[in-house]
């Protein structure tokens, strides 16, 4: 469909679509920064992502309340919650913790949890193209996974188990969202910006996280601009995929990775190591091949 609506628009339309997807991979690329930013600041990862995605769900509500009116509660509805709250603050969590391109990379072996999750949940068969998206996706996880002195490529610390949870759970939350062809794509945002909300209070209220908060006005601000970023890089990333084809959409937004690398290299002193980029390279080009699967 979006093959067919790309065809159809004008140079104008085209750029405009390219362009939403380029700064929505800018904004994802950095946003870790801000709640480094915040975490400095003494306020705990879960509270600043419950609040930011509180007060993105409140902003939500002045673009999208009409399409709120005939969404009713479904099992697809609490899913899709569910794996978004898990995704966004577990790539939050991850990357406060760990370093910020090892973290997006283990992110990004999403292509292989969508390719086993769409075989179990929507009756996909795997063709050659996806068992070598999962064998690729596999070898490069291994890559940047291995250690020499611990042996067996396992995640190291929480840093990479959150980033491996976070794209499971983006792989899962595609693949319920593609089933749940009942709900609309508006409908699907504010699911997502509730999922972060409620799931962040349950784990405070559980006693994970710490609830002191810093009040002091800068912190409030920054709060309530990343809530604003949020739906605004939301809002233009829809705009650019129901516009760009899959096959386009992937490799524009996988720029996402470079604008990280540069990012925490800037502001944050981190530089990786080869087996890194040798490990993030293959699970590229596997997502790249994922694409091709559904172009």
């Amino acid at each position: 469909m979006a093959e067919r609506q790309e065809r159809g628009m004008s140079r104008r339309d085209r750029h405009a679509a390219i362009f939403s997807l380029v700064t929505s991979a800018l904004i994802y690329g950095l946003i870790w920064y801000p709640y480094r930013v915040l975490r400095d600041a003494g306020i705990d990862g879960i509270v600043a992502s419950t609040i930011t995605y509180a007060v993105a769900f409140v902003m939500g509500l002045l673009f999208f309340r009409r399409s709120l009116v005939r969404l009713s509660f479904s099992w697809s509805i609490f899913w899709l919650a569910l794996a978004s709250g898990a995704c966004n603050l577990g790539y939050v969590l991850a990357t406060l913790d760990g370093e910020v391109v090892r973290v997006l990379l283990l992110f990004y072996l999403a292509p292989l949890w969508t390719v086993l999750l769409s075989s179990l949940l929507l009756g996909e068969r795997l063709n050659r193209v996806g068992a070598f998206v999962i064998a690729l996706s596999l070898a490069g996880a291994a890559t940047i996974l291995w250690r020499p002195d611990v042996g067996w490529p396992v995640p190291q610390d929480r840093a990479d188990w959150f980033g491996l949870g976070a794209g499971f759970s983006f792989a899962l939350f595609n693949v319920l969202s593609r089933r749940a062809t009942e709900i609309s794509i508006e409908q699907k945002s504010m699911v997502a910006f509730a999922g972060v909300t409620v799931l962040g209070l349950s784990l405070l209220l559980a006693g994970i996280g710490s609830m002191h908060t810093e009040t002091i006005v800068p912190n409030w601000l920054l709060l309530g601009g990343v809530s604003a970023v949020l739906v605004f890089a939301n809002l233009i990333v829809q705009f650019g995929l129901e516009r760009v084809a899959a096959n386009r959409a992937i490799v524009i937004l996988l720029s996402e990775v470079g604008f990280a690398a540069l990012s925490s290299w800037l502001l944050a002193d981190e530089v990786l190591g080869l087996r890194e980029w040798v490990g993030g390279a293959m699970i590229v080009v596997a997502s790249l091949f994922s694409a091709k699967m559904e172009s």
